[in-house]
């Protein structure tokens, strides 16, 4: 089945009824077939940016446990990798979720990623060669 990285921003406006985006994002959210996989780094950003309303949280919590994306924990080296990253793309500049989207993307060899972050995702390379692909 395809895979698909999910990032921070299209996550938020997926659930954020208010968010600008979010029509657009449901839609191209219902019409994916493919596996949704991210990390717990971006998932910690999701609800905090969600705020500190309980139920909100609460449906990115379900939105997981449900089966709408699948947690990918980092390992030590996947770790060292971002760090490696980050300094690689200080420039653009890199945070540490995004890091560990691109360490993923090389683990699982992944290249489209659901993302609002188009200037980061046209800069960053999966093992400093290849493009991301933008579904956003």
């Amino acid at each position: 089945m395809r895979r698909i990285l999910l990032d921070t921003g299209f996550w938020v406006a997926l659930l954020d009824r208010s968010e600008t985006r979010h029509r657009s994002s449901v839609e191209i959210f219902e019409d994916l077939n493919a596996l949704l996989v991210t990390t717990e780094p971006v998932l910690t950003e999701v609800v905090y940016l969600l705020g500190p309303e309980v139920r909100a949280q609460k449906a990115c919590i379900e939105f997981v446990t449900r089966g709408g994306v699948t947690l990918v924990p980092q390992s030590t080296g996947s770790l060292e990798r971002s760090a490696s990253l980050m300094a690689r793309y200080s420039d653009v500049p890199m945070d540490f979720a995004d890091s560990t989207l691109v360490v993923l993307a090389e683990e699982l060899d992944i290249c489209e990623v659901l993302t609002l972050d188009v200037k980061g995702f046209s800069a960053y390379r999966i093992r400093g060669r290849k493009a991301f692909r933008i579904l956003a």
